[in-house]
């Protein structure tokens, strides 16, 4: 019995007269749905499977459902004919189109077996001459099939031949899905071997050492594979070294490589061929040419094998030297080799002589995350779940590795400039930090967070949001961070209750958060405050020259008032402490702007005075008149208490507004509750412990200030929950609108590994714990009135059922973006890096949820 073995995504073409047995060979062998038969689509388009009028349609049909499956990924049979040359290389073409392999499958039957097979079919009816002719043209073909451009072309002769064959298939080359990690994924080496050395020692690595010292194999105890990016050669000091290095860990199967174009110009060079000896190809020659003879065919063999691109993880990593486009992932061509190799370029070059590359990466949507090198720039950056890892070590920049899964990048300097580069070197897709562009913001985006990870903006979620910022916005050099919207607790089972502390307490409990604050939540309006010490620090730092020093925005970016400029004046010398305890000229702060009818006026006098006005004008009358209508003997009494609970219930609406009123006049009255700063110079301390927060802003002693009261709550304390749940219901009773329940210490990743000993013998949990909500409000019985209606006590039983699962979730996100903001400012990024996520949080406002959560 012989196998046939075919790429497992591949295109499959039957060849052979009509009968010959290619249908029956095809269900045999393939699942019906990788079968496409050029009989099924002639009856598709005619409802006759031999209508041959129909034939150029049946095969533009078949052309088109054979190029989605490809395009999809899916390994596809077509059971036609194909004895004539055109019609192979139809097929041939269409695959590589879709960068798959193409191979043939011949069944050669003779004249007789086929002529009787159609006889005896009653929808044949075409006679021998038909069988005839197709044999001709199958011969003539036979003797040129191997030239036609399949991978490979397998002809079976006779019955007993086709009977006895099996089907196998093979994995590409390029398919590693079952390499699971964890990952090395070092960048461009470049010949610097020592450079190399110390990054995987800082990456834990233990090497094995030649009697110089040197490194000529190493491993890693925690089992760890190193994942090589290309380019280990050219300019650099010892090519043979690192070259010696890498094959080693290859050999031992403790390291993958893909191939670089300086490998494969190397390989040309050591082949004989003719190429241009520039881009420090000279180096790597002069240093091989003194090494051991047999090592240099070693690694010209190793060099010439390497292939273009590996799918890791399941398909959730691709790495690639240069990069590669969803569309290539395990796919195999001449060009997406050249894709992999040396990306894509515009065809021009810039005034170094260099090609100008095609920012791909720009556009990539893809799920797997692609890792790769080639275009040296200053620091790797994050652009739509792929990242260059080149950073430039052999121009005196560092040597970069990616910790995967981990996401963790660790870089060692270039101990010298070993080359000197053609061009200076850039950030990524450089451009002058303060120019923003419609183009980083529009569209549907994917944004690559280092505390949520990836997070989706949809295009039109980004439409409106581009909307609001164009309109109404601060000047955007101001527009640093945007809050996020906060989550409520799960529901209260507790009568006359919607919210309460004993929901937030055991949903942080049961996430293995062992202390929390509960911060007063004041009832103003949400704002951010950006100070710097003087005008010259605004323009020094932020590129403001206009006189100005800060700005306070609410959360969605909009000055509060038409000139905060007194504000922010107060507001400096309100926070002047923070200058020396932060040891920084500017700081930017989360807040409560109070009272709510300062900014909110508006909205309490249409929305909620005329309801209360209203209530007040029309339950009295109503009580009356049924109360008279009771004293005349009429049967109203259930009426009756519905309105006088209804009244009673307005008299309590009217309360619970009214006490976040107060008159202000100008900035008189006007008061400020910052409760956490966010960045200062060169920190982004938003995940400094709480208690740093509030005892840092305890300093503030100023009559514009109104401090946070907060309680800290050991979860495992019943006595602690208790008194925190009587300060709560003190608030609440007093007018409070109620408490923010934080974890005291917010993990960065958002995420509680449980406390050793909760799981069996200490093993790790199998699935990585949940993220924990930054913060959950519990606010008050009375207060929610104000949300829910003066009657929402009447409905609990409905108002019980609300869903809560989409506000967290957004809760989350936008809290990862915020974060995500900060650290860029935190690490000097450019002006339109930072306002990505500030950008990506207001976009994320605009998804429909209910507003009473």
């Amino acid at each position: 019995m012989a196998e046939i073995r075919v790429p497992e995504l591949s295109l499959v073409v039957l060849v052979g007269v009509s009968g010959s047995g290619k249908s029956t060979f095809a269900a045999k062998h393939f699942k019906p749905t990788q079968v496409i038969s050029s009989d099924y689509c002639r009856g598709l388009v005619s409802d006759d499977e031999n209508d041959q009028s129909a034939t150029p349609q049946a095969f533009e049909l078949l052309h088109h459902i054979v190029g989605v499956r490809l395009a999809r990924g899916l390994l596809t049979v077509v059971d036609a004919t194909n004895v004539q040359y055109e019609a192979r290389k139809s097929l041939i073409d269409l695959a590589k189109r879709h960068d798959v392999l193409a191979e043939a499958i011949v069944l050669d039957v003779s004249d007789e077996i086929a002529i009787a097979r159609n006889e005896s079919r009653p929808d044949r009816d075409f006679g021998a001459g038909v069988v005839i002719r197709q044999r001709k043209d199958l011969r003539r073909s036979l003797s040129r099939i191997n030239r036609d451009g399949f991978r490979k072309v397998h002809v079976l002769r006779g019955q007993e031949q086709i009977d006895a064959t099996t089907i196998g298939y093979d994995k590409s080359w390029s398919n590693k899905k079952d390499l699971t990690g964890p990952f090395d994924i070092i960048g461009d080496v470049h010949g610097c071997r020592s450079e190399l050395e110390t990054l995987l020692e800082r990456l834990g690595w233990e090497p094995v050492r030649d009697a110089e010292g040197r490194w000529t194999d190493a491993s890693h105890p925690a089992g760890r594979t190193a994942v090589f990016v290309g380019d280990l050669v050219d300019r650099g000091p010892d090519t043979p070294g690192v070259l010696r290095l890498v094959m080693s860990m290859v050999a031992a199967g403790r390291a993958i490589c893909v191939a670089g174009n300086h490998e494969q110009k190397l390989v040309r060079a050591l082949n004989g061929r003719k190429v241009r000896v520039a881009h420090g190809l000279q180096e790597s020659l002069d240093q091989l040419a003194a090494a051991d003879p047999v090592f240099v065919e070693d690694a010209r063999i190793f060099m010439d094998g390497l292939l273009s691109h590996y799918l890791l993880d399941g398909g959730n990593l691709v790495v690639a030297h240069a990069g590669l486009k969803e569309s290539y992932h395990g796919r195999a061509s001449g060009r997406v080799r050249s894709f992999a190799l040396y990306g894509d370029t515009t065809g021009e070059t810039d005034e170094y002589g260099l090609p100008v590359r095609y920012p791909w990466a720009q556009e990539y949507r893809g799920r797997a995350m692609v890792v790769y090198g080639h275009t040296p720039t200053t620091k790797p950056e994050w652009i739509n779940n792929t990242i260059c890892l080149d950073t430039g070590v052999v121009f005196g920049g560092e040597l970069t590795a990616l910790r995967y899964p981990e996401r963790e990048l660790v870089s060692v300097p270039a101990e010298q400039m070993w080359y000197e580069p053609v061009k200076p070197l850039s950030a990524p897709g450089y451009r002058d930090p303060g120019t923003l562009d419609i183009n980083d913001v529009q569209g549907t985006r994917h944004i690559e967070t280092r505390y949520g990870g990836r997070i989706k903006i949809q295009e039109e979620n980004a439409a409106t949001a581009l909307e609001v910022m164009s309109r109404f916005a601060v000047d955007p050099r101001w527009l640093l961070y945007l809050p996020p919207t906060m989550a409520p607790p799960q529901t209260s089972p507790l009568d006359g209750y919607l919210e309460h502390p004993h929901e937030a307490f055991e949903e942080f409990a049961a996430a293995g958060v062992t202390e929390v604050v509960c911060e007063e939540k004041h009832m103003g309006s949400r704002a951010i405050a950006v100070l710097t010490r003087t005008p010259e620090v605004a323009a020094a730092r932020f590129g403001i020259t206009d006189g100005s020093s800060g700005s306070v925005y609410t959360r969605t970016g909009r000055p509060f008032f038409a000139d905060t400029g007194p504000l922010v004046e107060r507001l400096r010398e309100a926070v002047a402490p923070l200058w020396k305890a932060l040891d920084s000229d500017w700081v930017i702060l989360d807040c409560e702007l109070l009272p709510w009818s300062a900014k909110a006026l508006d909205l309490i006098r249409t929305q909620y005075a005329s309801v209360g006005a209203a209530a007040g004008a029309a339950l009295p009358e109503a009580v009356a008149a049924l109360t008279a209508a009771a004293g005349r003997g009429l049967d109203v009494g259930g009426l009756l208490d519905r309105a006088r609970r209804r009244q009673d219930n307005a008299a309590l609406f009217r309360d619970a507004y009214a006490r976040y009123c107060w008159p202000v006049d100008g900035l008189e009255g006007i008061r400020l509750a910052p409760f956490q700063i966010l960045a200062c110079e060169g920190r982004a301390s938003a995940l400094e412990p709480h208690a740093w927060h509030l005892s840092t802003l305890g300093l503030l002693d100023h009559e514009l200030i109104t401090p946070t009261r907060h309680r800290f709550v050991t979860l495992g304390s019943a006595e602690s929950r208790a008194a925190a749940t009587a300060w709560w219901e003190e608030l609440t009773a007093g007018g409070g609108e109620g408490m923010v329940v934080k974890p005291a210490v917010q993990p960065p990743t958002g995420r509680v590994q449980p406390a050793e000993g909760t799981h069996p013998d200490g093993a790790p949990p199998k699935r990585p714990p949940a993220r924990v909500q930054p913060g959950v409000k519990v606010r008050g019985r009375e207060y929610l009135r104000i949300i829910y209606g003066p009657d929402y006590t009447d409905s609990l039983d409905l108002l019980r059922r609300r869903f809560l699962g989409k506000k967290r979730s957004l809760a989350l996100r936008e809290h990862a973006l915020g974060l995500e903001a900060l650290a860029r400012l935190a690490d000097g990024d450019p002006l339109w890096r930072i306002h990505e996520p500030v950008f990506g949080v207001l976009a994320l406002e605009s998804e429909p949820v209910d507003p009473r959560l």
